[in-house]
């Protein structure tokens, strides 16, 4: 009994040093060096090459989280900015017609999901969201050509939310 508690007391113990070692993305400071921060947070999920110079990293939790941060660097690889852009307002910048799925990709990275629905020719990226602590959905319809057609919002049902299970 006593060897059990004290293999959970070390393994608690080892987690705990390694959350501590974890960088997180919104405590950055501007400035940091982009070999800092990636030694800090690891590999990004996506990396972007900006036209000024710079890089964007993206930093994705999903496909279960509901967050993506784009840590922006200018061209010295230092860090301006790390914004979390999982939001309705970021969203709605998508202009159909004009973006593209490399465009959403460099903004958002990789979606949850991706489907097809028989109202709509072309894929549609599912993106799970936080709108006012509620868990939303962002459905970005991309037709064959790869051009961005729509942005729908649909609330998230949850089987661990339904409190009847």
């Amino acid at each position: 009994m006593m060897d059990s508690l004290r293999t959970l007391g070390v393994g608690a113990l080892l987690a705990g040093l390694l959350l501590a070692g974890c960088a997180v993305p919104q405590w950055q400071k501007p400035g940091t060096p982009l070999a800092q921060i990636e030694q800090g947070m690891g590999q990004p999920t996506r990396s972007v090459a900006l036209p000024d110079g710079g890089q964007r990293l993206i930093y994705s939790y999903q496909p279960s989280g509901q967050q993506v941060w784009q840590m922006q660097f200018d061209a010295a690889q230092r860090l301006v900015s790390a914004t979390q852009v999982l939001t309705v307002e970021q969203f709605q910048k998508l202009r159909p017609g004009v973006d593209t799925r490399a465009s959403v990709l460099d903004t958002f990275g990789p979606p949850a999901l991706v489907e097809g629905v028989a109202s709509f020719e072309g894929d549609v990226w599912t993106y799970r969201i936080l709108e006012n602590n509620i868990p939303r959905l962002a459905s970005v319809h991309i037709d064959p050509r790869g051009i961005v057609q729509r942005v729908v919002f649909t609330d998230e049902i949850r089987a661990d939310a339904d409190p009847k299970r």
